[in-house]
């Protein structure tokens, strides 16, 4: 048995003799992990029902006193919508995936609000394996209707999961802190679905060394307000 060094993204690991190469600075496992792909499903699918606990709860108190302008009770969205992210890391960089999220208004377009992203289709094939997941929680604004298209702006924090490749089959993932400004646009399909457009940059807080890892990428879905939504009128409409 003799050791090698190879490079992988600006680290030098040093790894046992017999792992396979499958290009410049990218290792195969001995070893590949079966029932992975259910593993992710069964996660992400646990983060989605966490991330509408903050609407279940707010439901719950709807008979508390609400704004005016939402005779219902409070604005509450739940919403979906597929991912199209840069990675920063690697090459390939570009994956996809898949988000869900619950947001409850609270006064005059503030409001609070959780999701779940997971990036995971389509790794680049220079990586062995590749997923990016966030959990976070954020607060919000939406300003008045301009045309009937509604801006916001976001700011979010929590956690984030990642699994890269690695010389070391015991070590193929990590997390970190991550904090994630955005901003889009939401358009009414009718009075209770919005299409939704947002583009989101992330700092993963000292990934691996002193830089943040910082991926970025847009969400196109759809929102549906449980109580249906009535939008402020902006002065220029």
């Amino acid at each position: 048995m003799y050791e090698k060094s190879y490079v992988l993204y600006n680290t030098t690991f040093v790894t046992p003799c017999g792992l396979d190469s499958i290009g410049p600075g990218v290792l195969r496992p001995a070893s590949t992990c079966h029932g992975e792909n259910t593993m992710r499903l069964k996660a992400f699918c646990t983060a989605a029902v966490l991330c509408f606990l903050p609407a279940i709860t707010a439901n719950v108190g709807r008979a508390q006193v609400a704004p005016a302008a939402y005779a219902g009770g409070r604005p509450i969205g739940i919403g979906v919508g597929f991912s199209d992210y840069d990675l920063d890391y690697g090459p390939g960089r570009r994956m996809q995936g898949l988000v869900v999220r619950g947001g409850v208004g609270l006064f005059h377009g503030i409001g609070i609000d959780g999701n779940a992203r997971s990036i995971f289709m389509n790794t680049p094939s220079q990586l062995t394996r590749m997923q990016q997941n966030t959990f976070l929680g954020g607060v919000y604004y939406e300003s008045a209707s301009i045309f009937r298209i509604r801006p916001f702006a976001r700011f979010g924090a929590g956690l984030g999961t990642i699994e890269f490749p690695s010389h070391n089959p015991a070590y193929t993932r990590d997390s970190y802190t991550v904090l994630a400004p955005s901003g889009g646009l939401e358009y009414p399909i009718t009075k209770k679905f919005y299409v939704r457009g947002e583009y989101e940059y992330q700092f993963w807080h000292q990934y691996h060394g002193p830089r943040d890892l910082t991926p970025q990428g847009a969400t196109l879905g759809v929102t549906y307000y449980l109580h249906g939504m009535r939008a402020r009128t902006h002065l220029l409409h």
